[in-house]
């Protein structure tokens, strides 16, 4: 790794190493609202994009279980889809 590679490296943990655990926690947030969005139509929330988001679904179904736990919810609350 040559000397300015080194010195990227460093100046990006220099600033991003103490907002880590902040952006993280906005990312997860981010998500979150990503695959309710994505979700809302079969939760019966009108969703105005659902034609879009549509194709998205299989992509987002492995990750569903653990967004519904960190929802709060127990169960998955889609009758069709079983990940508990």
């Amino acid at each position: 790794m040559s000397r300015l590679g080194r010195a990227l490296a460093l100046l990006e943990e220099f600033y991003e190493g103490r907002h880590r655990g902040a952006l993280a926690r906005e990312q997860r947030e981010e998500d979150d609202l990503f695959m309710l969005l994505v979700f809302s139509e079969m939760m019966g929330i009108p969703n105005p994009a659902s034609y879009y988001t549509l194709e998205l679904l299989p992509v987002m179904y492995d990750r569903f279980h653990e967004w519904h736990l960190r929802m709060g919810m127990e169960r998955s609350p889609l009758a069709h889809v079983r990940c508990c």
